[in-house]
């Protein structure tokens, strides 16, 4: 009698977990489609995109948290002492992972205050790149020589950040190093030929030359010219290319840090 009571608990049992490891397969496999269903569908319409990745996230956790808890059924676990063994350990991982709901709230300030978006190109906490996605925990960048680069949302909540894609338009600063025996006057002609030769620089405001600094070996001129965001690179590597060869033709030196050393032989001393 003994024997078969066991074996009808085992039975039972056994039944149970088969049913609760087909729902657990077959309830994760419907929250990925949920999800990338829902992901397609904020693609569609005006949501800002910085919001897709991080709302998708939170569905998708809240839905496998839903799962967790239905399998708990399954398995015959009475939901009052479950729920309050969730609690229990949700107060113990909460106070183990401070670090994960601080990334939690800082996803969420990025996402209200809004210093940058998907797309942009930023500079913060010791990182750069173009943002690709802002999740739940983490931002993840990628760089130009496409490096993936994640981020702790905490991180860049509190660390200054520098968005080079929030405005439409940049000023481009170059500088350049001529000898002090050159003529000054020409090679200000020359730079401000080279910069308003440039097309992809606007007229207004105007560009700038400005005589910027005297250095121990050369003194320094500061080119400025605005453009559109985009064109920014473009113009400053055709600068950098095109005033080697001009100066050349014209006769401008680039000076190189220089010692001079003035021997003094024994015989000076006496």
């Amino acid at each position: 009698m003994q024997l078969q009571m066991i074996f009808d608990l085992l039975v039972s049992a056994g039944v149970r977990i088969a049913g609760a490891v087909l729902a657990l397969i077959v309830g994760l496999w419907v929250i990925g489609r949920i999800a990338r269903l829902f992901s397609s569908r904020l693609e569609r319409t005006e949501t800002d995109p910085s919001l897709h990745a991080f709302l998708t996230s939170i569905l998708r956790i809240g839905l496998q948290i839903l799962l967790v808890i239905s399998l708990a059924s399954v398995l015959g676990m009475e939901m009052t002492s479950f729920i309050a063994v969730i609690g229990a350990a949700s107060f113990a991982v909460g106070l183990a992972l401070q670090g994960s709901l601080a990334n939690f709230a800082g996803g969420v300030l990025l996402l209200i205050l809004k210093p940058f978006g998907v797309g942009d190109y930023i500079e913060s906490a010791g990182v750069a790149g173009t943002v690709a996605e802002i999740q739940v925990f983490y931002t993840v960048l990628n760089t130009p020589d496409n490096r993936r680069i994640v981020v702790p949302n905490v991180n860049l909540s509190n660390s200054v950040t520098v968005n080079y894609s929030a405005n439409p338009t940049r000023r481009v600063d170059l500088r350049f190093g001529v000898g002090y025996d050159d003529d000054l006057g020409l090679v200000k002609d020359t730079l401000m030929e080279m910069i308003s030769g440039q097309e992809l620089v606007f007229d207004a405001p105007a560009p700038q030359v400005l005589l910027s600094d005297y250095g121990d070996s050369a003194i320094t001129f500061t080119v400025r010219g605005w453009c559109r965001r985009d064109d920014y690179w473009t113009i400053y590597w055709d600068m950098m290319e095109q005033a080697k060869s001009i100066f050349d033709q014209r006769g401008i030196t680039i000076p190189y840090p220089q010692m001079d050393v003035h021997m003094q032989s024994a015989d000076d001393d006496d």
